[in-house]
């Protein structure tokens, strides 16, 4: 909370979080419950994928923050997801009631979001990129289109160049040897549970 800036920002986070300034938070859109705030702590036992917009400037992150934090109080866009999933699908096989309608206005929807959706604009606010399309025109020109953010998904920030994936865990060995040669391996035990832990 301390990190935030704009003290209108600021004061809407703290009508959705009662907690101290110094917890690192997220905000995020989740079915059942809409766009809220809460402690990134909550995953901790969670296996993340972090992507991280690469140069991203102080300013612009402000922007992309006060962005999300607009939106807190929404909420889940359904119909957009079932949408997307017609979208998706092939055009012609599907009869025409169940086609998609992604791309209609519907009375309402600004009220609605699902998380990379939200995301997307928060970033397409600043004008940066995620996974724009790029076309070459006759005379060699190079030109960037910016896709509708309705039309993200959670992978495209896994496959933007413009995003480095942070994996974990990294064990930095300042040694002569290669550092998977001294992992602290358990050679007695080996787990078969289908999820991994940490």
């Amino acid at each position: 909370l301390h990190e935030i800036e704009d003290p209108t920002t600021r004061q809407k986070v703290k009508e959705y979080f009662d907690g101290q300034p110094d917890v690192q938070l997220i905000v995020e859109s989740e079915l059942g419950m809409g766009t809220l705030v809460r402690p990134l702590s909550t995953y901790d036992r969670e296996h993340m994928r972090i992507c991280r917009p690469r140069d991203l400037t102080y300013g612009d992150a402000q922007k992309v923050i006060n962005y999300a934090v607009g939106r807190l109080g929404t909420d889940y866009d359904i119909r957009q997801i079932f949408d997307l999933l017609r979208f998706l699908f092939p055009w012609l096989v599907m009869p025409r009631k169940w086609r998609s309608s992604l791309f209609t206005s519907h009375v309402g929807t600004t009220t609605k979001t699902v998380c990379s959706t939200m995301i997307a604009e928060a970033f397409a606010s600043i004008q940066y990129p995620i996974l724009p399309l790029v076309k070459r025109s006759e005379q060699h020109e190079v030109k960037i289109y910016r896709r509708n953010p309705k039309l993200c998904t959670p992978s495209d920030f896994d496959y933007s160049p413009y995003f480095d994936i942070i994996k974990y865990p990294f064990m930095n060995f300042a040694q002569s040897q290669p550092h998977y040669r001294l992992l602290p391996w358990d050679t007695d035990n080996i787990h078969s549970e289908h999820k991994p832990h940490r």
